[in-house]
């Protein structure tokens, strides 16, 4: 029954602990990092609401609390804020500790058009399966906005996502089945390219690079935005000091 309960906390604990690290202190980030993820959370829990809703995918009640919100359990709702915690806090510490790991500009952007091309056949031929139509249609708006917004995000957002998948593949391989006797997270295969990698939807990886990158997108414009407010206060200033 809390399975999924400590799934969220294990993925989540580390991560936050790590927060306060004298050197790194990504607690000064929690303001734009926090709106970010609580922002970009609640159109994937509306998403989540309709596909449970609607048997796309559902969830095995053996392993979560007996408690609901809108028809989802309450460990769902903590994932879309534990998980994305725990990766954003991988992308930025790669981004502290190792600044100058970017893919070439060119390479990136060569890789964001040749994704978004293959994620567009795919999206051609399986209209009619909801699970792979929603997330393949926004995953070509991520990577447009991406390519149009956020290029030098990518450069490094490839790399550090590489390496979120490796607790993403042990994470949500256990949600889907991975090592235990029924899954977590069940889904109706009939709504997906019935592809797994072990037993996780291929289209999983999407759905998490969308989820990821558009929390970094949006903290990065937040940022940006922060840093615009005090430039015109402290223009503000220097001229009714004139």
């Amino acid at each position: 029954m809390y399975l999924y309960l400590i799934l969220n906390i294990g993925s989540f604990i580390i991560p936050f602990l790590y927060s306060f690290h004298k050197k790194m202190r990504f607690i000064k980030q929690w303001k734009t990092v926090l709106l970010s993820i609580f922002c970009i959370a609640i159109f994937f829990i509306a998403w989540d609401v309709v596909f449970t809703a609607e048997g796309i995918w559902g969830f095995n009640k053996e392993y979560h609390l007996p408690y609901l919100i809108a028809g989802l359990p309450i460990e769902e709702i903590l994932f879309f804020f534990c998980i994305p915690y725990a990766s954003i806090f991988i992308h930025y510490s790669l981004q502290y500790f190792k600044p100058s790991m970017l893919l070439p500009e060119k390479a990136t952007k060569n890789l964001t058009l040749l994704l978004a091309l293959i994620i567009v056949l795919v999206l051609i031929f399986n209209t009619n399966k909801w699970y792979t139509l929603v997330n393949c249609t926004l995953l070509v708006v991520s990577l447009m906005l991406g390519f149009s917004f956020g290029l030098q995000l990518l450069r490094r957002f490839y790399i550090s996502f590489l390496i979120i998948l490796i607790p993403f593949f042990i994470v949500n391989g256990i949600l889907t089945g991975s090592f235990i006797e029924e899954p977590v997270v069940w889904y109706n295969n009939e709504e997906n390219l019935g592809i797994r990698i072990f037993t996780i939807p291929v289209e999983d990886i999407g759905y998490a690079f969308n989820l990821l990158f558009l929390i970094v997108l949006l903290n990065e414009q937040l940022k940006k935005t922060k840093l615009s407010v005090a430039r015109i206060k402290l223009y503000s200033g220097l001229l009714i000091g004139f």
